[in-house]
């Protein structure tokens, strides 16, 4: 494989334009990709669609082309940089004022590499440290995009670069798939067991969230750092889908950590302070390993009358998200539910019987998942290690040698 050489990324491409702000709505308007369309991991989500109408002045000078980059310019510290390689849709699409469009001069850079490349920076934090930041807002300046320094490597070898990460990209895709579809079987089950919360069709008495509990109490405010003795769980820790991910932890000496801010297997964790959109997640701890809790979640410790998955897929379900949400208080971009809140809420109490036995059926999803999060993990470091040697131009340094992969 040839080495690769830097070159300006303002050297390498035809057009670099921002979309539109629209403050209108129109439902037969055309599709505008925003934030939220754009995963971390440079995926389009379809979730949730804004149509602006087609007559405004925008849309003319921003239509989206397959082989178009989208670059996610503002958004906060965190998700600033995303990147999206525009594929194309049954329909036309538009983008907003918080990306830049990149279009690349086709001789010298392939955009799914260049969007590739572009991804691997977000996921370096490269972004993050070239960000100018206010108000839980951050953006990469134009200029500061332009000024990005692409290894170049000649365009056929961009384009099987790109076509690598592409296949093991899409492997990783299935094994997520998988997971989210045993996600969905769970709450399908704990519907199909309890019922909808809203309705109650059941006829489950109906308690507070606090008559589960021994005890609710906040984390650690503590700085912890990368090194230490007990790892500290954090709010990025806790999943949208209820999992505890035990990656990008924080330590602290074991003399700066209580018992109170201790978790063990079966303790509810409470994200208090988030998002908007992801303030109330919710996950069980299920490991033995100790490890401790950072001051935006809440220690929900079950009392041995109530199971802890039952009030783990309570806090989960759709009807619990938009109860939290509407008693959520924003404070500067961020939204926060105290533990009293959460204590306070209402919840249905089925017998202690019917709540082991949704347990049961949780601990067989749970196994189910535990062969597809290990290749997943495989994967992910498969595929980390293939983007470093991609970038520095030594990814077929074997066939040069005559070695194995």
């Amino acid at each position: 494989m040839s080495k690769s050489s830097r070159r300006f990324l303002k050297d390498l491409v035809r057009e670099v334009k921002p979309g539109f702000a629209c403050g209108e709505t129109d439902p037969d308007g055309i599709f505008q990709v925003r934030m939220n369309n754009v995963t971390k991991s440079g995926n389009i989500d379809l979730t949730k669609q804004r149509r602006v109408p087609r007559s405004h002045p925008g849309v003319g000078k921003t239509e989206l082309l397959p082989g178009d980059v989208l670059f996610n310019a503002t958004n906060s510290p965190d998700l600033v940089g995303k990147t999206l390689f525009w594929s194309g849709l049954d329909e036309g699409a538009v983008y907003s004022n918080h990306f830049q469009r990149i279009r690349t001069d086709e001789k010298q850079l392939d955009s799914k590499y260049l969007s590739r490349w572009l991804a691997f920076q977000f996921e370096l934090g490269i972004f993050r440290s070239l960000c100018k930041q206010w108000v839980n807002q951050a953006t990469v300046a134009r200029d500061s995009l332009l000024a990005l320094r692409v290894p170049l490597l000649p365009l056929a070898e961009q384009k099987r670069v790109a076509a690598v990460l592409d296949q093991v990209d899409a492997l990783r895709a299935k094994r997520r798939k998988a997971i989210t579809l045993l996600d969905e079987l769970a709450q399908s089950i704990f519907l199909d067991m309890f019922g909808n919360p809203a309705r109650n069709p059941l006829g489950w008495p109906v308690g507070k969230v606090g008559d589960l509990l021994i005890s609710a109490n906040y984390g650690s405010s503590v700085k912890a750092d990368l090194a230490g003795d007990v790892p500290v769980l954090r709010m990025n820790n806790v999943t949208a889908s209820g999992d505890v991910d035990m990656c990008d932890l924080k330590y602290l000496p074991k003399e700066q950590v209580p018992e109170k801010h201790l978790v063990r297997a079966g303790d509810v964790l409470f994200n208090r302070t988030n998002s908007a959109e992801l303030v109330g997640k919710t996950a069980i701890y299920r490991s033995a390993e100790e490890v401790a809790y950072a001051g935006y979640l809440v220690r929900l410790r079950v009392s041995e009358g109530h199971h802890p998955e039952y009030l783990a897929a309570f806090l989960n379900s759709r009807y619990a998200k938009r109860v939290l949400r509407s008693m959520s208080k924003s404070i500067v971009g961020m939204a926060n539910i105290n533990a009293k809140q959460v204590q306070a809420m209402n919840i249905l109490v089925p017998p202690l019987a019917e709540q082991k036995r949704f347990a049961a059926a949780i601990t067989q999803i749970e196994a189910a998942k535990k062969p597809h999060r290990t290749h997943l993990a495989t994967l992910d470091e498969l595929f980390t290690s293939l983007q470093h040697r991609a970038f520095s131009g030594t990814l077929w340094d074997h066939e040069a040698s005559g070695e194995a992969a």
